[in-house]
């Protein structure tokens, strides 16, 4: 008796609470851990992990290269003592991408480090989830496995899982629809022991069935299923119980010049075109405003900039490299009607070239023997379409000539037309007065004579050819240029050399009576391509009401921009005279929209294709067959 008394005593104060006995407590805490955050640094800067947004959320990526490097020992969380719960939930949230037939994933692993041992696994194939568990009894220890079918995961959009386990039940929910239950033969241990083991998070500590997906959130809560926590929900796919900081939206409009705290990346689309509604919807979406060059992100209902272009001047881009078989020394562009854009070269040697913009460039469509050609003049007469080159040298037999050639609608190519006489010949200028046609050729020598006729030639209906109809006194011709004011036709002519020297005047004629009259003459010093605002930029004395239509220098231009005569304007700067050689041809560019500007563009010896009608550009002939492109101002 006085034992058994003993042994009371002994044991009453491990029975009785408050007396000398620690009280029980549950290893670890029973609020959600976010395992997750455990994994990741507070300031999201983990090797081998990226943070990346799609469809407005935010999730984590682990590289190929570091397949363990979101794991933290179990020790963190279970603090108390070295069991893992024997009811809790685990909620995840992911994405996962499509995956072949067989192939297995892990979401979430617990490995005893020292045996490399599975104690507890989460993972998935293209039709299941399976959950793993370590049992053991007297006999041993085996892995258990609980399988949920097609639990529709592999599509591409985000999905929140919530598992339960109590004991042998194990319930798996998705997005907050019906819970699938199993009761499995084989309940999940009471005591199984994380003592020396890790957390691995979107792997099993190997390369081997390593996450590819976007994980969102994991978190685990002992004691009790998470289901009721979570749902119902609005966005049920995105339901939060717990994740990291990282991933978290942005909150509040952000300050100047304050830098993401969390950098990370996105394959989400960009919306363009005009301003788009920023709602709840479009939260964290982008818009770029293409006229601003600004982008913009959708926090709360505002736009917020993000990244604005600076201001600068228009500038030219490269778009595609002609290379020609000798120097190119003019260049003309032109539209043949249901045949599309073309591009003739005017090339030094002995053939020049048409190209034709075909699939967003130009390509080789026909070669033209020519003789040091100078230049090439497009131009139509009904529905006939010409195309004429001024040579500078003779042919193989000492002939000289230039040559017109005419469009072939059977063969869909240029043929030669028309031989006509000249010397040297630098331009031709096609125009038309009063219903009548005409070629004006620069003649710029006659072996050693620069002091030569050049000539005009007029369409001749009947015999359907050109025919000499005017010569004009010229010295080393290099340019003729055409226009109208009011109800007067004029042509410019630029003199270089008479001889002994480039200080000499060059002409501008008036046509009256059906010839062109001597109106004005200039002083200056080179040869030069005369342009209308040369002519405009001086006083122009006889006609009284001329007075009142033309404009001062620095004034807009009365032509319509788009018609054929301001399409010469735009070749140089309003008010300045341009000596050099080469000009730029300006033409409408139909097709490719970034092509376009005012219905005008700029197309420099074989470059860049510049919007024409928003600068008044010139351009430069440099060494080796290329043409660049310099601003001369507005």
């Amino acid at each position: 008796m006085s034992a058994l008394l003993t042994l009371c005593v002994v044991l009453l104060p491990l029975v009785t609470p408050g007396r000398g006995a620690r009280r029980w407590e549950p290893c670890t805490d029973l609020r959600p851990l976010d395992v997750l955050a455990e994994a990741v640094p507070p300031d999201g800067s983990a090797v081998g992990v990226r943070v990346m947004q799609v469809q407005g959320a935010r999730g984590l990526q682990l590289s190929a290269a570091a397949p363990h490097a979101l794991s933290f020992p179990a020790s963190r969380i279970f603090f108390r003592c070295d069991l893992f719960p024997e009811e809790f939930s685990i909620v995840v949230t992911l994405k996962v991408p499509s995956l072949p037939p067989k192939k297995n994933e892990y979401l979430l692993a617990v490995v005893a480090e020292e045996r490399d041992s599975l104690l507890l696994g989460l993972r998935y194939s293209p039709t299941q989830l399976h959950f793993l568990f370590l049992s053991e009894d007297g006999a041993g220890a085996w892995q258990t496995r609980v399988s949920f079918r097609s639990p529709a995961l592999v599509d591409g959009q985000w999905h929140v899982l919530v598992l339960a386990v109590s004991e042998g039940s194990f319930s798996l929910t998705t997005d907050c629809g019906p819970a699938v239950d199993i009761m499995a033969d084989m309940p999940f241990p009471a005591t199984l022991s994380v003592r020396g083991a890790r957390f691995f998070i979107g792997s099993r500590r190997r390369t081997k069935g390593r996450f590819t997906g976007l994980v969102r959130q994991l978190v685990l809560l002992p004691g009790s299923d998470a289901t009721p926590r979570l749902c119902p929900c609005v966005n049920p796919e995105l339901a939060v119980l717990s994740i990291p900081a990282i991933l978290r939206g942005l909150t509040g409009k952000p300050e100047d010049n304050e830098v993401l705290k969390y950098p990370y990346e996105t394959d989400m689309k960009v919306t363009l075109g005009p301003r788009p509604p920023c709602t709840k919807a479009e939260d964290a979406q982008f818009w770029f405003d293409a006229s601003r060059k600004g982008l913009y992100l959708c926090v709360g209902s505002e736009w917020v900039s993000v990244l604005a272009a600076k201001e600068r001047l228009d500038y030219v881009e490269e778009h595609q490299s002609l290379f020609t078989n000798s120097e190119t020394l003019g260049i003309e562009v032109f539209v043949i009607p249901e045949t599309g854009l073309f591009v003739a070269t005017a090339n030094r040697k002995t053939t020049s070239a048409i190209y034709k913009w075909t699939d967003g460039k130009f390509a080789s469509y026909q070669d033209i023997p020519t003789h040091q050609a100078q230049s090439w003049r497009h131009f139509t007469i009904g529905k006939k379409v010409f195309l004429a080159v001024a040579n500078f040298e003779p042919n193989e037999k000492g002939q000289e000539f230039s040559v017109i050639y005419k469009w072939s609608q059977r063969r869909l190519r240029f043929t030669p037309y028309q031989r006509v006489p000249t010397h040297s010949a630098r331009d031709w200028e096609a125009f038309e007065v009063a219903g009548e046609h005409f070629l004006a050729v620069a003649n710029h020598r006659e072996g050693d004579n620069h002091n030569i006729d050049s000539v005009i030639y007029k369409w001749n209906p009947g015999t359907r050819l050109f025919e000499a109809n005017q010569t004009i006194a010229t010295s080393g011709a290099y340019d003729w240029e055409f226009f109208t004011v009011g109800p007067y036709a004029f042509l410019a002519v630029a003199n270089a050399f008479n001889g002994t020297s480039t200080r000499l005047q060059s002409n501008l004629y008036v046509r009256l009576g059906g010839t062109f009259q001597l109106f004005q003459s200039f002083l200056c010093a080179l040869g030069f391509p005369l342009t209308v605002p040369d002519v405009w930029r001086r006083r122009l004395g006889g006609f009284p009401h001329w007075g009142e239509g033309l404009p001062r220098r620095g004034e807009q231009s009365p032509l319509r921009r788009g018609d054929a005569h301001a399409e010469r304007l735009l070749r140089h700067q309003l008010g300045h005279i341009r000596a050099e050689r080469h000009r730029a041809d300006v033409r409408p560019l139909p097709g490719d929209p970034h092509l376009q500007c005012s219905g005008l563009g700029v197309l420099l010896g074989g470059r860049r294709l510049f919007p024409g009608g928003c600068k008044l550009l010139r351009w430069k002939y440099l060494l080796g067959k290329q043409y660049y492109l310099q601003v001369a101002g507005v």
